[in-house]
This record gives C-alpha cells, sequence and structure tokens, in this order.
C-alpha cells in the first residue's frame, strides 16, 4: 500500500483492516442502504483496502460489503428505511443494518425519529475534535433536538449561479464575472435582465422551479410553528416573481431534471443560466456529452442574487450495527481525513467537508474546472459555506415543499387561481400530515 495512504491509519485497529485481517467487527457483513452510485464511488476509490467484488459486494479485510441500492422513485428509498430501520436490532447479524445515507430535505426525520434508528456519532467514539474542520451547517443538519450528532458527511453544497458565457457575451457584451453578478446581484434585478435576455431569445432559467431553491433557503419562518402549517412570505414571493417572468414569457414551468429542463444544457437550449452546488454543474450538465455547453467549457460561475444551498448526502450509523468499530473508521476516513478529502475534490470535483482542505484548493489553479471555462469557483462555494443558515428548516421540508411545487404548478401552468392553488397546497398537506393545524 502508498505509504502516504498507510500514515493516515488512526488505530492498530484500521491498519488491521486494511491490511486484510478482521480487526475491526464483529460482524462479518457490512450492510450498506443507500439509493445511487454516488456513495458506493466514494467508498470504493477512497476507503483504503477497500476492494471491490462485484456491482453490489465488496470487501474490506474479512468483512463482506453488501450494497442495497434502493432508488428515491415514488419514496421508494424512504419507505424501505421505514420497514429495515425500525427492526434492525432484532435482525439476524447478516441482516443487520450498519450503514445508510440520508438527504437534507428528510434527515431530520431519522434524526429526530420518536424510535431512535441512528447511533450517536459520539458513541461511536468520534469526536467534536476530529470534526472540528467541518462546516458547521452540514452538523446542524442531522443534529437532534438535545444536541447529539447523528450523521456526517464529505460533502458540502452551498450554490451558485451558473451562467452560459456565450449568452453574456451576445447579449451583455461580456463574460467577465462581476459584469455577470452586477446583472444578477438582486431579484429586482434579475427580472430586469431576464427581460433583456428575452428580447435577444433566451429564457434567463430553463423553469421556474430552478429559482426555488434560492427563496426556499432565504426564509425567515418554518414550514411548520407550534404544529400549524405557515407559508413564509420568502416562499410566496417566488411564487409572484416567477409567475410575472412566466406572463412575461422569459421562463418556462418544466419539471426538474425533465428532457425539457436539461434542453438548456446545450446551446440550442437557449438558457442564461441554472442555479446549483458543485454536483450540478459536474454530473448533472452533460459534461461528457459532445455539443453540451459543459463539455465546450461555456459555463460561469457567479453568486447571483442569494447565497443557497442544495442537497447533500449524510452517512448515518444505524442503531444496531455490528460493526460499529469499521463505521467509525469509515465516516472517519471519508469526512475528517484531508488527505482523502483533497483526492476526492481532485477525482470528482465535489465540494468537500473540510474547510483546510478547500481553502487550499480555491487559492490553487489545478482545480480550476473545465466545464466553467478555467474557472476555479472553489472560494466562492467555501464563503457561501460558511453563510448557509439552517435555523428554519424542520422535519417536515421535504414533504411540505414537493407539494408546494405542485400546487403551484397548477397556478403557473394556468389551470388554477393563486388561491385556489393554495387551497390545493393546504389539502395535500392535510391529508400527508393529518396531525398539523391548516387555517
Amino acid at each position: 500500500m502508498n505509504k502516504k495512504l498507510m500514515s493516515i491509519a488512526l488505530t492498530a485497529a484500521a491498519i488491521g483492516c486494511v491490511t486484510g485481517t478482521a480487526a475491526f467487527a464483529d460482524g462479518n457483513v457490512l450492510n450498506i442502504q443507500c439509493w445511487n452510485e454516488e456513495f458506493k464511488t466514494r467508498l470504493t476509490d477512497h476507503y483504503p483496502g477497500y476492494e471491490a467484488v462485484d456491482g453490489t459486494h465488496g470487501k474490506i479485510g474479512d468483512v463482506d460489503v453488501v450494497w442495497t441500492i434502493t432508488p428515491s422513485d415514488d419514496n421508494a428509498y424512504q419507505n424501505h428505511l421505514d420497514e429495515v430501520l425500525p427492526v434492525n436490532q432484532e435482525a439476524a447479524d447478516d441482516e443487520k443494518v450498519d450503514l445508510f445515507l440520508i438527504e437534507a430535505d428528510y434527515a431530520k426525520k431519522y434524526v429526530n425519529s420518536e424510535l431512535e434508528v441512528t447511533e450517536k456519532i459520539a458513541d461511536l467514539g468520534i469526536t467534536e475534535d476530529e470534526l472540528a474542520n467541518q462546516y458547521q451547517y452540514t452538523k446542524d443538519v442531522v443534529t437532534d433536538g438535545e444536541g447529539n450528532l447523528r450523521g456526517v458527511s464529505w460533502q458540502g453544497c452551498p450554490g451558485v449561479l451558473i451562467f452560459n458565457r456565450e449568452a453574456a457575451k451576445e447579449v451583455f457584451g461580456t463574460d467577465d464575472l462581476d459584469a455577470v453578478q452586477e446583472k444578477v446581484k438582486d431579484w429586482d434585478t434579475f427580472k430586469a435582465t431576464a427581460a433583456e435576455l428575452k428580447e435577444a431569445g433566451y429564457s434567463i432559467v430553463s423553469t421556474v422551479n430552478d429559482t426555488y431553491r434560492v427563496y426556499s433557503n432565504n426564509v425567515t419562518t418554518p414550514w411548520v410553528i407550534d404544529g400549524k402549517l405557515n407559508i413564509d412570505d420568502n416562499l410566496m414571493k417566488w411564487v409572484d416573481d416567477s409567475m410575472e417572468m412566466v406572463e412575461a414569457g422569459e421562463t418556462n414551468t418544466f419539471e426538474l431534471w425533465s428532457d425539457d429542463w436539461a434542453k438548456g444544457f446545450f446551446p440550442d437550449g437557449k438558457v442564461f443560466c441554472y442555479f446549483g452546488p458543485a454536483w450540478l454543474i459536474n454530473f448533472s450538465m452533460h459534461a461528457d456529452e459532445e455539443g453540451s455547453i459543459a463539455n465546450l467549457g461555456g459555463w460561469g460561475a457567479v453568486e447571483g442574487p442569494q447565497g443557497f444551498y442544495w442537497g447533500g448526502t449524510w452517512i448515518a450509523a444505524a442503531k444496531g450495527t455490528d460493526n460499529p468499530e469499521l463505521v467509525a473508521d469509515i465516516i472517519r476516513k471519508l469526512t475528517t481525513d484531508e488527505t482523502i478529502m483533497t483526492d476526492i475534490v481532485k477525482a470528482d470535483s465535489d465540494f468537500v467537508n473540510n474547510k483546510p482542505a478547500m481553502e487550499a484548493a480555491a487559492e490553487d489553479e489545478s482545480f480550476a474546472f473545465s466545464v466553467l471555462g478555467g474557472q476555479n469557483p472553489l472560494a466562492m462555494f467555501c464563503a457561501g459555506a460558511e453563510k448557509i443558515d439552517l435555523s428554519n428548516m424542520g422535519d417536515y421540508d421535504q414533504g411540505c415543499t414537493e407539494e408546494f411545487q405542485n400546487a403551484m404548478k397548477n397556478y403557473f401552468d394556468g389551470n388554477a387561481s393563486k388561491e385556489e392553488a393554495l387551497a390545493l397546497f393546504k389539502t395535500a398537506i392535510s391529508e400527508k400530515y393529518p396531525e398539523l393545524v391548516i387555517d
């Protein structure tokens, strides 16, 4: 093994695992639950001693690694977790879930579960000092109501405005970053720029849904206050600003991830910008497809009207795991080891959850993004990560967000008035969450 990787082993047990002995765990099987291949790739590529066997199996020393991947479509992944986690402590040893992944939108559901389904990170022996270099918001997402950390992430997901450089040069006469930021510096300016772009044949964003996360991350109140449904003023501002642009023909109402939404990743799609974090830039904009704007290095990144974050993946230890030492070592290696995390940035263009690693990369031109025409946006991401405020995050965020967007699409598409759309939203929430008071 590479001496550099060997030097990061934290204990004799860790060294034993890396060199092939079963020094870590009581269990012979490490069961991992996730919804896609992202974390599997990180573990396969960056955890010392991991050996791939096939698409759903691997080895770490004498421990068999079994991957159960349940796609998120139609809530299937959460439904699966809801079946296996409550009975995990009574499960047979080779069937116990040891580690599972959660996203920001529903993290609190498992962190604050009435029936405890996650191990406290402190109980795994991981200390606050070991996590000191991580961005605070990534801890806030997975901290329970009693202040216990219940998960750890290797990544941060601050967002930026990602703009089409050729469109900027055509319409504004320049793709200079400061000049473009001036055109999108606040929402009033953004809407004025939308009108300017329309005259040149461009939509400012592919869909109204592109801006939703920016507004929703900047609310001043949560979705639920003292058991009562609450709609923040900034969410209604998103509705009104979006409808204004839809009626003016400056954007559309496509669903995120649809083929129509993705047309703007190509020059003929005539879309000026998208909003997203590093993962959107590198993994969702067809960078490997010849002729795409990303493949041509044709995007640029600026801060945009407001800071925001989108997504993120957290590693949680399942209550009842019989591999606590191995799970703890995976968390340590992938979320606290600066060398490994820097390698993740280099190999995967991920924004990792380690301040020293990201601050160093932000000053190193070798970390420039090819899809951004050689721009290194990491300093912008670092600044954004420090500003993220999750004080209004709650247990109902995912469901309320989904139903709010679904209801408002009826309004944007002209199938309901704003009042009717709000009524549809409240009806949907009353069915999904009958315990809430709804005016």
